[in-house]
């Protein structure tokens, strides 16, 4: 049976090999999706050289500016704080380069991710998991569709990294190769710069404001600020003060004191579902509103096809517009969407 390896010449996908040479007709690829990505393309070549595998470099540039840069920097442009990886994700590793993969009679793609694929034989669905370890990467998987999860392999899902680079060091790999941070488009981390960049234009100042409308001071610009940013506000203020909302039919940023960060309730869009077609009735899940954050029990009604309303047991800290929120039941991944506001409580 042939699969395509998805490469970047890392630990984990080089890994990943290992775990899998004996089960497929393994042939690799690696995705040039920005100018500055040769140097990761050379190294994932020179790994599957090493392995004596096929190596295919597919230049998806185009599609990536389209479907994720230009994606991200708008959300930004209009006040929200977006995650680029579950875009990349959803369209670009598991869209165009599944689709790569079927054209050169792959019937299967492996990812070095952490996370688990089952067939519910019972539901009649695939079913994304929760990797067994820590190192849990579900979250940003969960814009999968059934036809892609039906053609995913992720043989790291029952592992942890240090078992992972152990597996390297057995196998004459680079096992200390760090993880890759950040944005991979933005590897200096500076999004404002990186925006300003792409557009061509510097972000116009606007009014910092408190939430009863009065104008405490100046910002420069809504896309150098985030929700529970503390620093860079230059206010003078008895308590701390944080940013707590971005408004960009307005230009103006919303600052106030820790507490005014916390929301119970929120409205997310751009839903996918992963153990049901569609959510027609009210939930008692889990949910997370960010890759690092702890699951948080809620309750998740439907408001209409592509929205629903999560109340949460207890107040959560800087609910972001334009992040993603996961909902999970026990290991499974139930589906997901974008935050696209907190509602008063």
């Amino acid at each position: 049976m042939k699969l395509m390896l998805a490469m970047s010449g890392g630990v984990d996908s080089s890994v990943a090999y290992t775990l899998l040479k004996d089960k497929y007709e393994i042939i690799g690829a690696t995705m040039s999706l920005f100018d500055g990505a040769k140097a990761a393309c050379e190294e994932a070549r020179a790994v599957a050289e090493r392995f004596g595998i096929p190596h295919h470099v597919f230049d998806f540039k185009e599609r990536f500016r389209h479907d994720v840069i230009k994606s991200f920097v708008n959300s930004y442009i209009n006040g929200e704080t977006p995650n680029p990886c579950v875009v990349c994700n959803k369209h670009i590793k598991f869209g165009v380069l599944l689709e790569a993969a079927k054209s050169l009679g792959c019937g299967f793609m492996a990812t070095g991710h952490y996370a688990r694929v089952e067939f519910d034989k019972g539901g009649g669905r695939y079913l994304l998991k929760k990797a067994l370890t820590a190192k849990d990467q579900s979250y940003v998987l969960y814009g999968l569709s059934q036809e892609q999860l039906s053609r995913v392999v992720f043989p790291l899902g029952n592992l942890d990294k240090a078992q992972v680079r152990k597996l390297a060091r057995e196998n004459g790999l680079d096992a200390d190769k760090p993880d890759s941070q950040d944005i991979c488009f933005i590897p200096d981390g500076d999004y404002a710069g990186y925006i300003k960049r792409y557009t061509g234009k510097s972000p116009e100042s606007g009014n910092i404001i408190n939430k009863t409308g009065e104008i405490l001071g100046k910002h420069n610009g809504i896309i150098n600020y985030t929700i529970g940013q503390r620093r860079g506000l230059g206010l003078a203020a008895p308590a701390p003060l944080y940013v707590t909302g971005k408004d960009a039919s307005s230009n103006t940023v919303t600052a106030g004191v820790n507490s005014e960060l916390f929301s119970s309730r929120l409205h997310a869009r751009e839903l996918n579902w992963i153990a049901f077609s569609g959510l027609h009735e009210t939930l008692r899940l889990h949910a997370k509103t960010r890759y690092s954050g702890q699951e948080q029990p809620c309750t998740v009604s439907p408001i209409d096809s592509d929205r629903v309303h999560v109340a949460f047991d207890s107040p959560q800290r800087a609910l972001t517009p334009g992040q993603s929120i996961v909902f999970y039941d026990g290991e499974a991944v139930v589906g997901g969407g974008t935050i696209q506001l907190t509602v008063d409580n």
